[in-house]
């Protein structure tokens, strides 16, 4: 501990790159609270459980953790324990009246007044809930976001329009709003200022942008920056890919040849009934235009094993379309029902077991391809921006490619931010 005036503050972050960036946002925050991060929750006199509830294990997390957080308050009564992010703006005050050693419920749009929670919460010994949603990103929200790493995320919107029927996203991050444009140049450009040679524009549709300039615009002007080596952006929603956004892979060099395009199932039935707004063949129509512009582009996705009403045919169209693709890389789950949504009125549930055969069977399928993929890149020289030490060995750096690879190499004199060119020994 500091002798100083200094306060620690432990934050465990469940989900996605967007949840990962709000952690940094509220460090941000935090920091000129007094607050400095610990990486030993019992260290801490602040703990935030920054959660996700996009799948009810992932929600089932967070009730686990402040179980464990619990036995720390009970040894120290002074010990502050807040729940932030999905599960906070879904729960609300319930969570208070749920666990009555939580402190303090901050929702997704109200991060940027943490202080102030902290300070009614600590001053007034109350507890409290707060999770007001905001119809406009209010002045001051994002700009304590830009922090040090070779690597950054930059949001530039959030929030969902397009209620799906399985997902809880437009419930828990409100409607579509968009930076403004002029605020994420300046954000990156600080960014850079300090080291940053990658950044990630993110948004729950990000190509759905809608600031003074188009997404493809806001993406050249990000990549102009000098310092920004490469841009990524995630997530993409299918339907919102333009031609324009396509041929910008081949006019812009620093925009990374990869792509996260969430296809979530084959079947045209079950497409519809989740409500994309696509079939399985225009997607595959808009990959099929990328792939031969450049053969060289990574494409991931996300795919929803048991949808209520899902035939064996209908998986059997889902993997047809794995294996047309031979997508890089896939994140998949079994369906689970999202409180607010509409799939989780309909009555055609698939068995358990059905589903869990279903998604090994797709897991294994993806790891003979993922294997392959890798495979072709052996004997080959390939641009790695290195990120660091590895883990499992202090000899050892890791980095990935354009195509968002990761690469480990036996290199210490590797500095983190270059871009080396590795050749690929082994897969």
């Amino acid at each position: 501990m500091d002798n100083g005036s200094k306060r620690h503050v432990f934050i465990e972050t469940f989900g996605c790159q967007m949840n990962e960036n709000d952690t940094g946002r509220m460090l941000s925050f935090l920091k000129g609270n007094d607050y400095s991060p610990t990486d030993v929750p019992s260290e801490a006199d602040l703990i935030l459980v920054n959660t996700c509830s996009i799948r009810d294990k992932a929600e089932q997390k967070v009730y686990s953790a402040l179980g464990r957080f619990k036995r720390l308050k009970d040894k120290n009564p002074a010990l502050l324990i807040g729940v932030t992010g999905c599960v906070a703006q879904q729960k609300g005050s319930v969570l208070l009246e749920k666990a009555p050693y939580l402190d303090m419920v901050i929702g997704t749009h109200n991060i940027h007044n943490i202080p102030s929670v902290i300070k009614e919460v600590s001053g007034k010994k109350k507890r409290v809930s707060l999770t007001e949603f905001y119809e406009e990103i209010k002045a001051g929200e994002y700009s304590s976001a830009a922090k040090g790493g070779i690597k950054a995320y930059v949001n530039i919107m959030r929030g969902c329009d397009n209620f799906c029927t399985y997902c809880i996203v437009p419930y828990t991050r409100g409607g579509e709003v968009s930076r403004p444009a002029g605020d994420i140049i300046d954000e990156i450009k600080t960014l850079a200022g300090g080291g940053t040679k990658e950044v990630t524009l993110l948004g729950q549709n990000v190509n759905s942008y809608k600031g003074e300039v188009s997404f493809p615009e806001l993406l050249r002007r990000a990549a102009g920056i000098g310092g920004v080596e490469r841009v990524r952006f995630v997530t993409s929603h299918p339907k919102d890919i333009s031609k324009e956004l396509i041929y910008l892979y081949g006019e812009e060099p620093k925009i990374c040849r990869s792509i996260h395009l969430p296809l979530q199932s084959g079947s045209d039935m079950v497409l519809e009934r989740m409500k994309r707004g696509y079939t399985a063949r225009g997607y595959l129509s808009k990959l099929e235009l990328l792939k031969n512009l450049y053969p060289e582009i990574s494409v991931t996705t996300d795919i929803i094993v048991g949808f209520p009403g899902e035939g064996g045919e209908d998986f059997k169209e889902t993997m047809r379309c794995v294996r047309e693709v031979e997508f890089d890389g896939i994140f998949s789950f079994k369906y689970s029902p999202r409180p607010m949504t509409a799939a989780a009125a309909f009555p055609d549930v698939v068995p358990p077991g059905i589903k869990q055969e279903r998604l090994e069977e797709l897991q294994a399928l993806q790891k003979e391809i993922t294997l392959e993929k890798n495979k072709a890149l052996v004997g080959k020289t390939v641009k790695v921006l290195i990120e660091g030490q590895t883990k499992r060995n202090p000899v050892e750096v890791t980095g990935r490619t354009s195509c968002n690879r990761v690469v480990n190499l036996p290199s210490p004199r590797a500095l983190a931010g270059c871009i080396a060119d590795v050749f690929v020994v082994d897969a």
